[in-house]
Order: structure tokens, then sequence, then C-alpha cells
């Protein structure tokens, strides 16, 4: 059901992240040639999940040797609250722990209602003694949110 994500994946993780209501692609870092150099990067961490002969979930983690971090954490809606979100998290913090990584974090937009929830009950922790700071090196990288 959970298993590492590979190229092959591809298109239909983009399918999955394009049905989700408000799900944000970036135009470069979320493109083919963007996976793979991820996925090359990272190719025992990322998980998909499968149901029903489709991938139902995905997740992008990475790390650079001290921490990690997950990106694109989603499951079909219709595939929610059954654990696969569970599933694929859990999948992931134990490929990081076989290449000795001790902390993840994530960034969860606040307008993402069930995101955060689901965090909140996974037992994350939310911080507020820290400012994230973005500074885009590509202007052609933007953000699309799906409608």
């Amino acid at each position: 059901m959970v298993r590492a994500m590979t190229l092959d994946d591809y298109d239909k993780v983009f399918e999955l992240w394009m049905s989700i209501k408000g799900f944000g692609i970036r135009s470069i870092d979320d493109s083919r040639e963007g996976i793979e150099m991820f996925l090359k990067r990272n190719p025992t961490t990322c998980a998909v999940a499968e149901m029903d002969n489709k991938i139902v979930g995905a997740i992008l983690c990475g790390h650079d040797g001290r921490r990690a971090c997950l990106y694109h954490v989603c499951v079909s809606e219709q595939y929610r609250r059954h654990g696969i979100g569970k599933k694929m998290v859990e999948f992931c913090e134990e490929q990081l722990k076989k290449e000795h990584i001790n902390k993840v974090c994530l960034n969860a937009f606040v307008t993402n209602e069930v995101g955060n929830a689901f965090w909140q009950r996974m037992g994350w922790t939310l911080r507020d003694d820290m400012n994230y700071y973005d500074h885009p090196l590509n202007p052609e990288n933007v953000t699309i949110f799906n409608k």
C-alpha cells in the first residue's frame, strides 16, 4: 500500500495534486524535471500510497543530512480518514531514521484546515518561537493554487 515514490509515479502524483482544492503547485519545482532532481537527492524517503490500483496519497520528503522536511503531503479526498496519511508519514520517518536523520519539519498553509487538523492529531508541534522566511531565487518559479 505505501512504498517509495519513483519518477514513474510522476504523472499519477501530479494528477492527484491537481485534484485537491487549494493545493499549491510550483511551476518549476513541481515539474517532472524538478521532481526528478528531488527524487535523485532523496531516492528512498518520498512516499506514495496505492489503493484500488491508483495512487491516492503522496509525500515528498527530503533532508540535508541533518534535518528533513515534508512537502506536498496529500491524500485524495475520497480516501481520507482511513489512516493513509499516517502510514505515509510513518514510512517517511522510518526511512529518515535509517539515514540517521533525527528531526523532521513541514510547512502548512494557515488556510489548510484539513492539513493542520491532521498534524495536530498526529501530535506534531506547532511552533510559535520562530519566523519563516522565504527568498525566491527564480521569479519564474511561482505557486499556482488549485481552485
